[in-house]
């Protein structure tokens, strides 16, 4: 495998093949990226007890703006930390609306120096 070898997330076998799935649409790779950081909580992974933006843990938080804000510094800060090489995150927005945490994210890939938006709904 080389540099740009890029797997599916969630990781997916190729039957055919005999080997892990891969993606070959370079956005859609980056959007799997986000979605890994911002669904990970910290300590699952192996070897990076800080990977993470641990989103799923406010499933138990109250619904607040406090919680909110308290998304919106996680989101920012895992993405910079661990795609900051692939992607400029330039603005998250949270919004609590009844049961739901409501993120949008604006960022740049590297890569292409194009913006690209991601819209994440957390169900609380």
């Amino acid at each position: 495998m080389n540099a740009t070898t890029r797997f599916n997330f969630p990781l997916t076998v190729n039957r055919a093949l005999g080997r892990l799935g891969q993606e070959p649409d370079y956005e859609a790779y980056i959007r799997q990226l986000i979605r890994q950081v911002l669904l990970t909580n910290q300590g699952e992974r192996i070897n990076r007890p800080t990977f993470g933006a641990g989103v799923r843990r406010l499933i138990f938080a109250p619904n607040s703006p406090a919680t909110a804000s308290l998304a919106q510094t996680l989101v920012y800060q895992a993405l910079t930390t661990w795609l900051g090489t692939l992607i400029r995150t330039d603005s998250v927005q949270v919004d609590s609306d009844n049961e739901r945490l409501n993120i949008a994210i604006a960022y740049t890939i590297l890569a292409k120096r194009e913006q690209r938006f991601l819209n994440l709904e957390v169900t609380l």
